[in-house]
């Protein structure tokens, strides 16, 4: 399996190489060059095997070659060693035609954790095959620098500093990151968004003197290996609901990430009835579908962080695929986006319309769906799942829609405690989360001064021999 950049302009890459460069060298994203299938009867297999064992099936594909099946196996039973639930990833039937798939299990109680847990141990064999070292940075609008920290804390070869917007997290979210007491381990504030986090991460990755001196790599859904690991629960749920007739999935997606997971299982043969973009009210994925213009207007900051995101990087990989592998739209539009803040589809619109169904939540929704949710049910969600179940209900549909439950509520206590009147009790294995010392630093929105901050916490004495 080799990959190539949605920008056009990189090699074509084996799946190591693409796993350690997160982002393609001329600023696009890694995609394979051909999609892998899986044959019908292996999905029918799903339906009797753990979730570990799936995901072997679904991930290998992508890395043959390079890692062995029993290599990825072994992996893989140890990532999702320390989830608290034997299922991995749970299913909960809220209502007749409403499901909840529970993915939050991990150990900073986030989606995140399935594909980070996986995505460290991978990076560990490769750069303990290599005898190689690497420097992660990467930006998170709340869950994916916990994941990242807490999945990476203990490698003896990689570094890592996370930037997280300064204020724009929660407590909690804050707390995964900067409680921490490993010294490969390093969380930052930036004084901006998380868009702003974003695009310094990028701009770090096309600084080539600084990434090859660096080593730097990514753990952003930039990163292929991050969207390959989450496809394994689009086919887990199928296979323990039926699979016929096809599913619906309502994904709270930001940065496009989870719910692209979900058009590459459909890709591979995993029949899908409507993928649901869920959106709060930072609604740039919505209103693409509706006007067929990506336009981003200024972050608003809700009770579900993680979706206040006004560029959603994978989106470019949807826009590749789409345009039939158009090198020249992609490099086009992602230049008037940086220009002029919007693009437009143009002739990708009604593809865009056909492959995806959206909604957008406001507060007030996502305040109304949380307490009737609990009322009813019984069950708390979170505020990103309450985006996605509020667009589930919104678009409707004639099959049983999957809500993808990204965040568990406790990370949230106090959107949840105002909203239901009851603070949600984090796990006792995190209850010395709330007290433990806090360790980052915050910075101007300059790249510089990341650079410099990433340069000087560098362990480059301690290199593996």
């Amino acid at each position: 399996m080799k990959y190539i950049s949605t920008r056009g302009a990189t090699e074509t890459l084996g799946f190591e190489e693409v796993l350690l460069a997160g982002l393609a060298r001329d600023g696009g994203l890694f995609v394979p060059e051909t999609w892998p299938v899986i044959p019908a009867e292996t999905i029918a297999s799903f339906a009797t095997k753990p979730f570990a064992e799936i995901a072997v099936e679904v991930i290998h594909p992508f890395m043959a070659g390079e890692i062995s099946r029993d290599e990825l196996a072994l992996m893989a039973r140890d990532a999702y060693a320390g989830f608290d639930d034997p299922e991995i990833t749970p299913l909960v039937n809220l209502r007749p035609g409403l499901t909840i798939l529970e993915l939050f299990h991990g150990p900073t109680l986030a989606f995140k954790d399935v594909a980070m847990q996986l995505l460290a141990r991978l990076m560990d064999h490769v750069l303990e095959k290599r005898n190689a070292r690497a420097t992660i940075v990467g930006a998170t609008s709340g869950d994916t620098g916990g994941a990242a920290i807490e999945a990476f804390r203990y490698s003896k070869r990689i570094d890592i500093t996370v930037l997280f917007p300064a204020g724009r997290v929660s407590d909690v979210q804050r707390r995964m990151m900067t409680t921490p007491k490993e010294k490969n381990v390093h969380a930052v504030a930036v004084r901006g968004t998380f868009d702003d986090c974003q695009a310094l991460v990028k701009a770090m990755f096309n600084d080539h003197a600084f990434r090859d001196r660096v080593d730097l790599s990514g753990v952003n859904s930039i990163n292929w290996a991050r969207i390959v690991a989450q496809v394994t629960y689009y086919f887990y749920a199928s296979s323990r609901l039926g699979g016929q007739p096809p599913l619906s999935f309502a994904v709270p997606t930001g940065n496009f990430g989870d719910i692209f997971a979900g058009y590459v299982a459909k890709r591979m043969g995993l029949s899908i009835d409507k993928l649901i973009i869920a959106s709060n009210e930072n609604d740039i994925l919505p209103r693409a579908v509706a006007t067929g213009a990506y336009a981003m207007k200024d972050v608003v900051p809700t009770s579900s962080p993680s979706m206040d995101i006004q560029i959603s990087s994978n989106f470019e990989r949807y826009l590749f695929e789409a345009s039939g592998r158009d090198v020249d739209l992609i490099c086009s539009s992602m230049a008037s986006l940086v220009a002029t803040g919007r693009f437009e589809l143009r002739r990708l619109w009604p593809r865009l319309q056909a492959d995806f169904a959206a909604a957008s939540a406001s507060e007030d929704d996502v305040t109304a769906c949380i307490k009737t949710t609990k009322e009813r049910f019984g069950y708390v969600l979170d505020p990103h799942t309450a985006c996605a179940v509020v667009a589930a209900e919104r678009i409707g549909g004639n099959n049983e829609t999957v809500v993808l439950a990204t965040a568990h509520p406790a990370k949230f206590p106090d959107a949840i405690e105002a909203i239901t009147g009851t603070r949600p009790a984090l796990p006792s294995r995190l209850a010395h989360l709330m007290s433990d010392p806090e360790r980052f630093e915050t910075l101007s929105n300059s790249l510089s001064a990341v650079q410099d901050f990433v340069l000087r916490h560098r362990r480059v004495t301690s290199r593996a021999t």
